[in-house]
C-alpha cells in the first residue's frame, strides 16, 4: 500500500488533470471511435461496421476493400489509419506483464492516468501458487487498461505475459517467468490471462493478452552468445515435456488471443519462421484463436543477423508462410510487396495473416463504434490505483514472500520487545527497485524502511551505495546501528543493473562486497539478524545459511509498490508467510558446470541435468521450499488406489508392447481421466496460517525415468487448531504422462506414487483388461 504522503501527491496530480480536462467523464468521452463511427454518413453503412454480421463476415468484407498498399501497412505494430474507410492508425504494442506497463509505444502516463497499480514482479507472485490470485489480478489489470484505452493513452492488445521457463538461475529476464515447472508455468499462463481478457460475451476480449517467447528461449546475453544469433539445440522430448507446455496451456485453456515467437532460433530454424511451429502448432494442433506476433525486429534480425534467407523479401514471404500475422518492426511493411512481385508470396497468404489480426481487434469491439457504448466504456480515471485495487498489490506481495530460515524463531520480531530497529543495506529504502521490469508508474510506494517504520523506531544505514557494492567504505557506520538497536533488518540482493532483459548473471553468489557487508553486521548486532533478499533469480546464500548469528532469511522477490509493507507485515508477524520458491536455489559450483547453452533438461555424462524435475545435486533451497510461522500436517482422506485407463480405439493395441511403451495419451480417452485427491490439512499451532499444499507423482520404476514433478497445487487458510479438507484433481493424461525420446507423450501402466508433504500414495493405472493393445 502506498505512503500517506505519495498517495495525497497521486490525488493531487489526479485531480489537477480531472480539472484540467473538465472532467473525468470528459477525459473518457474524448476518445473518438478507432472505426465505424456512427458520425460518419461515408463509413457508418458499410458491411464490416454492421454489428449483426458475424465477425468473419465483417472481416472478409473489411479485407476485401484494402488496397495491397494498405494491407502491408497493416501486417506491422505502427499499423497505419486508413481515412476513407473511417478507420484510425493504431499501435499493436502494449505491455502489462505485472500491471499497466508503459515500455511499449502503445500507452503512455500523464495527464489523468499518472499511474497505475504497480503489482509484484511474475516470479514473486508465483511463490504464492495461488490460481485465483493470478486472475483477479489479470481482471484488475484489465480493468486499469481498458480505461487508460477509453482515455486515449493506451491500447488493447498486451504482449504479456512471458511464460518461458526459469531454466537457468542465472537468466537476466527470469523474474518475468512463474519459475522453472511446466505445470507451474502453465497454471499461471491461463489463469493470467483470463483475468486479463476476460468473461465477455461470446467471443468478446477485454483485452487481448499474448504469450511469450515461444520458445526455448532464456540466454540473453551470456558469454558473448546472445539472443539474436543463439540456436537452441532442443530434443523433441525436452520441447514437448517442457518448453511448450506452458505455451499450450496458455493456447488451449487459457484461450489467449496472441503467441509471440521468439529471437532465437530452435534447431536451426528461426522460430518466426517456422512452419512446424507456428502454423502446425500453435495454430493447427492447439487451435489458436488470434494471431502470431514476432518478437520486436525478429523478422529483420533473422535475415540481417542470422542470414536466414538470402534477400529480405525472402524472410518477409517465409515468415508470412510460417504463420507470422504481424511484424513487431518495420520490416515486413518494407519488403513483403517485392516478395509478392517476385512471386515468393500470394495476397491470399496476406489475407489470411490480416484476417487475423483484424478477427482480434473486432473481438474487441474496435469496430464497434463509440467506445462509450462498449462492455466495458464506463471506464476511465476513477478506475485506476483505486483502493481496492492497490489492497490486491499488498496482498499479492504478502503471498509471494518466502521463509527460507527461521533458525530459533527469530521471526516474527516483536512489538514489545524490538522497540529500535536497524535497517541496513542498499535495498533496504528503494522504490522502483521493487517493481523490477516492464513495469509502468506505481501508483506510490512503501520502501522497506517506511514498512518496518510503521512497528519500530528504526535507524537506517544504506551500508553499500548501490547493490554493486563495490567498496566497504560505509560498513562501519552499519555495525554501529546494528550495535544500537534491538533487531537488525539487511534488505540485500540485486536489481535491474545485475539481471534484465539482454543482462544475464555469469554467478549466483551476492554482488561485490554485500557478503562482507553481511556477515559483519551479523557479528556486531546485539539482536536477532534477519536477511532480507531482494531480487528475481537464485543467489547462493549458503554462508547466511550456515552463519548461526543470522536468524532468520527472507526472499521477497521484487514485490511491487506495496513491497515495504508487506515485507514490515511478515516481519513482525501481522501476515504469517506462506509463499514456495518456485524455482531451484543452486549452490555457485554449479553454474560453474553448466554452460547457458546447453538446453538439455536432463543429466547426461558429467552434465547435471537442470531444475528439481531431473538434477540430484546439492542445493541451496529446494523447488517449493517455505517455512511458516505455525506447522501444518497432512492426511490423506480419500484416493483412489487403482484407476482404469479406457482406449480410444479398442482394436489398435496389444499387451505385449504396452508395459514397455505406455499407452500415447492421443490413444486414450482422456474427458473422464480425473482422480480426485482429498488431503486434510491441520494446523498444529497457535497461529492461523495460509498452506501451499503442493502434489508431485513419480512414474513406475524401470524404463521410465524417475522423477519427482508437480502434478496439482492448492492454496488453503487453515485457523490455528483447526483442519480443512482440500480436493485436487489431477489429470491422468496431463500429470501422469511422461514424454518419450520421440516427443510423445505416454501414460505409463503400472505404480505411480502420489507425494503429499511426507505422505506417499501409490495408484495403479491399467488398461481394460478385456480389451487387446498394442502399440
Amino acid at each position: 500500500m502506498a505512503t500517506i504522503k505519495s498517495n495525497k501527491i497521486f490525488l493531487l496530480v489526479l485531480l489537477l488533470a480531472v480539472l484540467a480536462s473538465g472532467s473525468i467523464v470528459l477525459s473518457v468521452q474524448a476518445r473518438a471511435p478507432f472505426a465505424c463511427d456512427p458520425r460518419n454518413g461515408l463509413t457508418r453503412s458499410l458491411r464490416f461496421c454492421k454489428l449483426n454480421v458475424p465477425i468473419h463476415v465483417r472481416v472478409r468484407d473489411l479485407i476485401g476493400r484494402l488496397t495491397l498498399q494498405e494491407k502491408i501497412r497493416l501486417l506491422v505494430n505502427k499499423a497505419i489509419d486508413v481515412p476513407r474507410l473511417g478507420i484510425q492508425g493504431y499501435e499493436w504494442w502494449s505491455e502489462a506483464l505485472h500491471g499497466v506497463s508503459n515500455v511499449g509505444p502503445g500507452t503512455k502516463f500523464g495527464g489523468a492516468f499518472p499511474g497505475a497499480t504497480s503489482f509484484p514482479q511474475v516470479i514473486t507472485t508465483a511463490a504464492s501458487f495461488n490460481q485465483s490470485l493470478w486472475k483477479e489480478i489479470g481482471r484488475v489489470v484489465s480493468d486499469e487498461a481498458r480505461a487508460m484505452y477509453n482515455g486515449g493513452v493506451a491500447g488493447l492488445t498486451y504482449w504479456s505475459p512471458n511464460v518461458n521457463i526459469f531454466r537457468d538461475p542465472r537468466w537476466g529476464r527470469g523474474q518475468e517467468t512463474p519459475g522453472e515447472d511446466p505445470v507451474l508455468a502453465g497454471k499461471y499462463a491461463a489463469s493470467y490471462v483470463q483475468g486479463l481478457q476476460g468473461n465477455g460475451a461470446g467471443n468478446r476480449l477485454k483485452v487481448a493478452a499474448c504469450c511469450k517467447h515461444f520458445t526455448a528461449y532464456d540466454i540473453d546475453n551470456w558469454n558473448g552468445v546472445d539472443r539474436f544469433h543463439f540456436n537452441a539445440r532442443v530434443s523433441k522430448q525436452d520441447l514437448a515435456d517442457t518448453y511448450n507446455v506452458p505455451f499450450k496451456s496458455c493456447v488451449v485453456e487459457g484461450k489467449v488471443a496472441s503467441v509471440m515467437c521468439s529471437y532465437n532460433q530452435v534447431n536451426g530454424k528461426p522460430t518466426c519462421a517456422d512452419p512446424d511451429l507456428l502454423r502446425n502448432t500453435v495454430r493447427g494442433q492447439w487451435r489458436l484463436n488470434g494471431y502470431i506476433v514476432s518478437d520486436c525486429d525478429s523478422v529483420g534480425i533473422l535475415y540481417d543477423e542470422q542470414h536466414y534467407t538470402r534477400t529480405p523479401e525472402e524472410a518477409a514471404a517465409d515468415t508470412i508462410k510460417a504463420g507470422l500475422d504481424l511484424d513487431c518492426g518495420p520490416f515486413l511493411a518494407l519488403h513483403t510487396e517485392g516478395a509478392v512481385r517476385n512471386g515468393l508470396l500470394s495476397i491470399v497468404d496476406i489475407d489470411n495473416a490480416l484476417a487475423n489480426t483484424i478477427t482480434v481487434q473486432m473481438r474487441l469491439g474496435m469496430f464497434d463504434g463509440e467506445p462509450l457504448n462498449q462492455l466495458y466504456g464506463n471506464l476511465g480515471p476513477r478506475h485506476v490505483c483505486t483502493g481496492a485495487h492497490q489492497e490486491l498489490a499488498l496482498q499479492a506481495a504478502r503471498q509471494g514472500i518466502v521463509l527460507l530460515e527461521n533458525r530459533g524463531r527469530s521471526l516474527p520480531l516483536s512489538t514489545a520487545r524490538h522497540h529500535t530497529v536497524a535497517v541496513i543495506g542498499p535495498n533496504s529504502d528503494v522504490t522502483v527497485t521493487m517493481i523490477g521490469n516492464y513495469a509502468g508508474v506505481a501508483c506510490g510506494y512503501t520502501t522497506p524502511l517506511q514498512g518496518i517504520a510503521r512497528y519500530a523506531r528504526t535507524i537506517h544505514q544504506t551500508g553499500c551505495t548501490d547493490v554493486a557494492c563495490s567498496g566497504n567504505q560505509l560498513f562501519g557506520a552499519a555495525e554501529v546501528a546494528a550495535r544500537q538497536a534491538d533487531a537488525t533488518v539487511l534488505v540485500m540482493g540485486l536489481d535491474q543493473s545485475i539481471e534484465a532483459e539482454f543482462r544475464d548473471r555469469t554467478g549466483l553468489l551476492l554482488p561485490g562486497h554485500q557478503q562482507e557487508l553481511v556477515s559483519r553486521v551479523a557479528r556486531a548486532s546485539r539482536g536477532p539478524v534477519i536477511l532480507v533478499l531482494m531480487c528475481g533469480g537464485p543467489v547462493d546464500v549458503s554462508f547466511a545459511k550456515k552463519d548461526p548469528r543470522i536468524g532468520a532469511i527472507l526472499w521477497v522477490g521484487y514485490p511491487g509498490q506495496a513491497g515495504g509493507t508487506a515485507i514490515a507485515d511478515v516481519l513482525f508477524g501481522t501476515t504469517n508467510p506462506g509463499g514456495k520458491l518456485p524455482n531451484t536455489w543452486y549452490p555457485q559450483d554449479y553454474v560453474a558446470k553448466v554452460p547457458m547453452t546447453n538446453m538439455g533438461m536432463r543429466p547426461s555424462r558429467g552434465y547435471p541435468g537442470r531444475t528439481y524435475r531431473f538434477y540430484k545435486g546439492p542445493v541451496v533451497y529446494p523447488f517449493g521450499h517455505g517455512l511458516s510461522y505455525t506447522t501444518f500436517t497432512h492426511k490423506l482422506a480419500k484416493a483412489p488406489n487403482k484407476v482404469s485407463v479406457q482406449l480410444a480405439n479398442l482394436n489398435a493395441f496389444t499387451n505385449s508392447t504396452l508395459l514397455t511403451k505406455g499407452l500415447r495419451v492421443s490413444h486414450t480417452k482422456c474427458d473422464a481421466l480425473t482422480i480426485g485427491l482429498h488431503v486434510d490439512v491441520k494446523n498444529e499451532g497457535n497461529v492461523d496460517g495460509t498452506h501451499t499444499l503442493l502434489i508431485f507423482s513419480t512414474p513406475p520404476a524401470g524404463k521410465w525415468t524417475a522423477t519427482k514433478q508437480l502434478v496439482g497445487f492448492e492454496k488453503v487458510h487453515v485457523l490455528a487448531g483447526s483442519n480443512q479438507r482440500v480436493k485436487v484433481g489431477i489429470h491422468v493424461c496431463k500429470h501422469l504422462s511422461v514424454v518419450d525420446h520421440f516427443g510423445i507423450r505416454r501414460i505409463p501402466m503400472g505404480e505411480h506414487e502420489l507425494h503429499v508433504g511426507d505422505l506417499k500414495h501409490s495408484i495403479s493405472l491399467e488398461a481394460l483388461e478385456e480389451v487387446s493393445l498394442n502399440n
